[in-house]
Order: structure tokens, then sequence, then C-alpha cells
């Protein structure tokens, strides 16, 4: 299959594809082994910092509950089931802060690390991961501390579809590339271990 014998020339090109052709062969990108540490950073840039981005603006103007922009309906709707999203919580909004602007900055560093195969890559991904899961620990351990006044739960789609699964992918994600970068290390050391056994 074309999927997993591409070449290193064609790495590089890789996310652009998987967006711009079928499902069915961004799934298959997306699973083989080459090419899915290189999409994750593409879909964490595409799917979460458009919308983030505003909502940060719209917090530190004003209030999503008080906007009229276009995306403010999407905030609108999540906001029935986490209702700090709509008045500009001060936890939210410094971890959204966060999350755009260095947790932005270090997709777009991995992204070029893992294509051009740079020696920092691990260390970028890793720190890039513990961002995310802080995030969303941050994110609900203080409502839950409080009794969860905020989180509507009484309704499975804002339970289990709202805030289960949308958040849960951020927690799958992070956690599948630490065990990426646990294994490639781990690799890395046993050969140098073989290395140093050889030359001695």
């Amino acid at each position: 299959m074309a999927a997993s014998t591409a070449s290193p020339s064609s790495v590089p090109a890789c996310g652009l594809r998987c967006w711009t052709t079928s499902p069915q062969y961004f799934t298959v990108r997306l699973l083989c082994s080459s090419h899915w540490r290189r999409t994750i950073p593409q879909l964490d840039l595409r799917m979460r910092r458009p919308p983030e981005g505003p909502f940060v603006y719209m917090s530190l103007t004003g209030t999503v509950a008080q906007s009229d922009n276009v995306l403010a309906f999407l905030w609108k709707e999540y906001g029935k089931a986490d209702a700090r999203w709509l008045y500009s919580d001060p936890t939210i909004v410094s971890l959204e802060i966060l999350t755009v602007v260095l947790d932005g900055i270090l997709a777009l560093v991995l992204i070029n690390a893992i294509v051009k195969d740079k020696f920092y890559r691990h260390f970028v991904q890793i720190t890039l991961c513990v961002c995310e899961l802080y995030g969303g620990w941050m994110t609900f351990c203080p409502d839950w501390l409080n009794g969860s006044p905020n989180l509507n739960t009484s309704n499975w789609l804002y339970l289990w579809v709202y805030l289960t699964f949308f958040n849960g992918i951020w927690l799958v994600v992070p956690g599948l590339l630490l065990w990426q970068s646990w294994l490639s290390l781990k690799e890395m050391h046993q050969k140098k271990i073989d290395v140093d056994k050889k030359s001695n």
C-alpha cells in the first residue's frame, strides 16, 4: 500500500493530502505508524486553535454570552454543558491563553522536528503532551472540588459528547504520544548501551 511505503521526501505534504482527500484516505494515513505522529500535531493546530483563539479574544474583551461573533455560537452551545465558558471564568481563560499561545507554538515546532527528524523532537513532544494533560486536569478539577456547579451532567449529550468525548480526545492523544516517546527513548538508550558494549 502506498501509505506504508511513502518516501521521506513525501512526508511534509502528508498532512495536507490527508485534509484534501477522502475520509478513508485520511484514516489510513492516520493509522500508518510512519505518518500518524505527524498528523496529530496538525490536527491539534487545525481543530483546536481556530475556535480557541477567538474564544480567548471574546473572553478578554467581554464574554461569550454577550458576543455576537460567528464563532460565539460554537462556545454558546458548549456552554450549555459547562457554563464557565460563557462568562470568562479566570481559570478557563488562563488555560486557553496557554493553550493557544504556548501549545500552538509547541505544535508548530513539533511538526517541524518530526518532519526534519530533529534531535529535540521528543523533548518538545513530551512538553506539549504534559501541557495538554495539565490543561485537561485544571479545566475540570477546580470545578469538581466545588461540587461541579457549572457542569451540566443531567443531559446525556452534554455529559457524554460535549464533556466526555470532546475533552477525552485530548487525554487519549497526548497519552499515546507520550507512550510513543517512551518507546523511542527506550530504544535509543538500548542502542547506546549496545554500542558501548561493542566498543568495550
